[in-house]
């Protein structure tokens, strides 16, 4: 036992030597001591860096004919009822995946019940929506499409002919799905529109961190990811996307959570769908990855300001009034999670006629 720690203490140390000595560290290499290892080792333990595209969607075999026309259906408004909303509308890409309103606006500017949440990195979850109704984002896809407080088509079929009604488009589906009979199909749709959202992938300097380089982050952000693991924040928010993949009751140790958000509306999640007592308040964790750019947060987007989402955390789910010191750290450190969107995913790209 002895010896394996030493070889992986000593693996560990020639990453970090390999980080700070790479001529596209721009960050003054600082060698790192025995305590800044130990948090790394920790952190190593609990979360895991970004895959790349390839690493994430080798079971899934999408080609560049399928990314494009999914980028192209995304910015597309035809896909809604009035021709007015298209994905980006509510998920603009331009401002992490989100409209960072509290709820958006749909069909006649009916607005939303839930706020609508990043879809950065969100292929990356096992269940889609707050209440995880959607296994995948290609399911998901098809949600928003004939929601009629969305984008409010009447459904599935009426969204085949109308994109069918289109040279360009029955032209690309021929190709990109010749495989599958070619056809404008819903579930081709669906599945060009994940595609498009599988590239999507966020790298930043987290992963930097967790890959080795302890010069990627400063001192309250490592400070900010002890504390994150000390108080309990773990035990929900961990692995690629830090949380994500369980449900928790809102109001777990301290409630009832409208109190805390200030919110007239009783949510009661997950039991909308299952009409399991033990159901009841339980919502989807959120992954917390740039979470720093999606504001404002939780299921209605009643809360404006980071920390203030922070501190009810602590007392909500951990009941725990956490110090003014805790709550800036962890701000800190979730803000290193900051991604770039694409560059490519940016570019509206022209629509099939």
């Amino acid at each position: 036992m002895q010896t394996t720690s030493i070889l992986r203490y000593g693996a560990l140390l020639a990453v970090l030597a390999a980080a700070a000595c790479s001529p596209e560290n721009n960050t003054k290499s600082v060698k790192p001591n025995p305590e800044e290892i130990e948090l790394l080792t920790q952190a190593q333990g609990i979360f895991q860096p970004l895959p790349s595209f390839e690493e994430a969607n080798k079971e899934h075999h999408l080609n560049d004919e399928q990314v494009k026309l999914g980028q192209q259906l995304w910015y597309d408004t035809r896909l809604s009822l009035g021709n007015d909303i298209s994905c980006n509308t509510c998920h603009l890409l331009t401002t992490h995946g989100v409209d960072n309103k509290p709820t958006s606006p749909g069909h006649n500017g009916a607005p939303g019940v839930r706020n609508s949440p990043t879809v950065l990195n969100a292929f990356l979850l096992k269940t889609q929506f707050w209440d995880g109704r959607a296994p995948n984002i290609e399911e998901q896809a098809k949600h928003p499409i004939i929601n009629p407080i969305e984008m409010a088509m009447p459904n599935h079929e009426k969204v085949e002919r109308k994109i069918a009604a289109i040279p360009g488009y029955v032209k690309q589906f021929q190709s990109a799905y010749a495989q599958n009979g070619g056809k404008v199909s819903i579930n081709n749709i669906a599945h060009a529109l994940g595609a498009f959202q599988r590239t999507l992938l966020t790298p930043s300097r987290w992963d930097s961190y967790l890959k080795g380089d302890t010069n990627a982050l400063n001192e309250q952000e490592k400070r900010g990811i002890k504390s994150f693991i000390n108080n309990g924040c773990v035990a929900c928010h961990s692995g690629v996307t830090l949380g994500g993949d369980l449900f928790q009751k809102f109001g777990l140790v301290k409630g009832p959570y409208w109190d805390l958000i200030h919110s007239k509306n009783r949510d009661e999640g997950v039991f909308d769908i299952t009409k399991k007592e033990e159901d009841r308040f339980v919502f989807r964790v959120a992954g917390l990855r740039n979470v720093g750019k999606t504001a404002p947060y939780f299921h209605n987007g009643s809360i404006a300001d980071l920390g203030e989402a922070v501190s009810i955390m602590g007392e909500a789910q951990l009941g725990k009034t956490l110090s003014k010191q805790d709550v800036d750290d962890i701000v800190a450190f979730l803000h290193s999670t900051t991604g770039e969107v694409p560059k490519e995913a940016l570019q509206v790209p022209k629509l099939p006629e």
